[in-house]
């Protein structure tokens, strides 16, 4: 039993789903599904029921599944303390700047109790680059927002938020209770910089061509329609500050809440960030 099967055994069993698991390992469907058969033969039980219904862990798939995240995260653990040791442990983690989340506090707290001698250096970064550095190579790791180009790139959901229309409070459209984009076409929206990643661009612009003010930061956003009456979008969970109000937008899909790396980067501290983040956004 390899620690390479143990991983794609646990995601297979965190993702439910052959197809997902393969994507998420940067790998094809035979492969994955063949050396699950093999873990099974090593086992000599079923770990996973399989139906027309769906992917479900079986009670010895449940025990392994425990098991293998220790072993797994034990494996981790003796890499980084050897780095440690040999004072080499550091971790850079590119991080969205504009807003406190409570999650990320505890995944702050979470991973520094688990590699207390690794050294964690933090870039923040503006709405310019969703990716926090990854592309151009200056982070190891990514605490961000999707959707933005992940060419080259692994991702991992933490969250998903639903979003609103950032408004002034006096604003007409800040008496109702929700909209739609299409109450919001005529209006002038905050704009990101010209070369800022296209596929958030077009996200944040509700999918469509817009005019406006250009922004490099979640200030600028909120004073940019303080001060103009412009429209933008914003997680509704994020407190808008004085004169503004949010308004949940229904036709929009929930902004995704992520941790991102360079696909086939092997550093077990990135896999530890990883596990760590999403038992911490899970709370």
């Amino acid at each position: 039993m390899e620690l390479r099967t143990l991983r794609y055994f646990v995601a297979v069993a965190e993702e439910l789903h052959f197809g997902r698991a393969a994507a998420r390992l940067h790998m094809s469907q035979p492969p994955l599904s063949r050396a699950i058969k093999q873990l099974e033969t090593e086992f000599g039980a079923a770990l996973f029921d399989r139906s027309s219904a769906g992917v479900g862990l079986t009670g010895a798939g449940s025990v392994l599944l425990d098991e293998a995240r220790a072993l797994l995260e034990r494996a981790d653990r003796v890499h980084a303390r050897v780095a440690a040791a040999a004072g080499t442990a550091t971790l850079t983690v590119g991080i969205l700047g504009g807003g406190a989340d409570p999650a990320a506090a505890r995944l702050a707290g979470a991973f520094r109790g688990r590699h207390p001698r690794v050294e964690v250096r933090v870039r923040e970064t503006g709405l310019t680059d969703p990716t926090c550095g990854l592309h151009a190579g200056l982070v190891d790791v990514a605490l961000t927002r999707g959707p933005f180009d992940e060419t080259g790139l692994a991702a991992r959901e933490l969250r998903a938020d639903p979003v609103g229309a950032l408004l002034r409070a006096d604003d007409p459209l800040a008496r109702g209770d929700r909209l739609n984009l299409a109450d919001l076409a005529d209006r002038r929206w905050f704009l990101f910089p010209q070369g800022t990643d296209g596929v958030w661009q077009t996200y944040w612009n509700g999918g469509a061509p817009r005019e406006g003010p250009v922004v490099r930061a979640v200030q600028e956003c909120r004073q940019a329609v303080l001060w103009n009456g412009t429209v933008g979008m914003t997680p509704l969970g994020h407190e808008p500050g004085r004169g503004l109000t949010v308004v949940p937008l229904v036709d929009m899909e929930p902004s995704r809440v992520l941790v991102a790396w360079r696909a086939g980067d092997a550093n077990p501290l990135i896999r530890s960030f990883v596990r760590i983040a999403t038992d911490a956004y899970r709370r």
